[in-house]
């Protein structure tokens, strides 16, 4: 029987260089973290919106949520992970951040299925610049463990334990799709394309 996967939508925090809280931001109707979540039920068993202690109290049901814990408050996403693993320290996690609106539920379903569930994690990549996408990524159960040693060591970096661990690199079929938006003007132009291509 294949072990099951949870789906872990990390709206992050307030962002600066966006001015707002990027979880809330409408590119496809609804809110991005209820987008984001409901693309993952259809590749995830069960399904959760990280968010902080700010957010808790404006996510609605049916949506279920793991707020970060309040020591967790200044390490960034690596939060997401510690409080999933701290809660379910037996699972696998696929984590998606709400800085991607140009990701499909089709992106998500060729990366799980091109998943090795034996490797401690597998991130999408991108090779124009080397590096993994920390927040469009699969972590095992074996690297919960390892996660929260760093964390211990004051290590906050996903990308890090992503290079440390020689995770399994996934090379979208859609590279264009993996795009962080996060400035006014990025929002615009990828409001833009999400509007010609539902066009099509």
């Amino acid at each position: 029987m294949k072990k099951e996967l949870y789906g872990l939508v990390v709206c992050g925090g307030n962002s600066s260089r966006m001015g707002t809280d990027k979880s809330l931001i409408n590119y496809h109707g609804k809110p991005q973290r209820y987008y984001v979540y409901e693309m993952l039920e259809w590749v995830c068993d069960k399904v959760f919106i990280s968010c902080n202690r700010g957010q808790a109290t404006s996510i609605i049901a049916p949506y279920q949520m793991l707020a970060d814990q309040p020591e967790l408050e200044n390490v960034g996403p690596m939060a997401a992970l510690l409080t999933a693993f701290s809660t379910y320290p037996d699972k696998d996690f696929l984590v998606v951040g709400c800085d991607y609106p140009l990701v499909t539920t089709k992106d998500l379903k060729e990366f799980e299925k091109g998943l090795d569930r034996e490797q401690i994690a597998s991130a999408f990549y991108n090779e124009e610049n080397n590096m993994y996408e920390p927040l469009l990524a699969y972590y095992s159960e074996k690297s919960g463990i390892e996660i929260q040693r760093m964390y211990r060591e004051n290590q906050y970096s996903l990308q890090h334990f992503l290079k440390e661990n020689n995770a399994q690199k996934h090379n979208p079929a859609r590279p264009k799709n993996v795009i962080s938006i996060d400035t006014p003007e990025d929002f615009e132009i990828a409001k833009e394309k999400i509007r010609l291509k539902n066009q099509l």
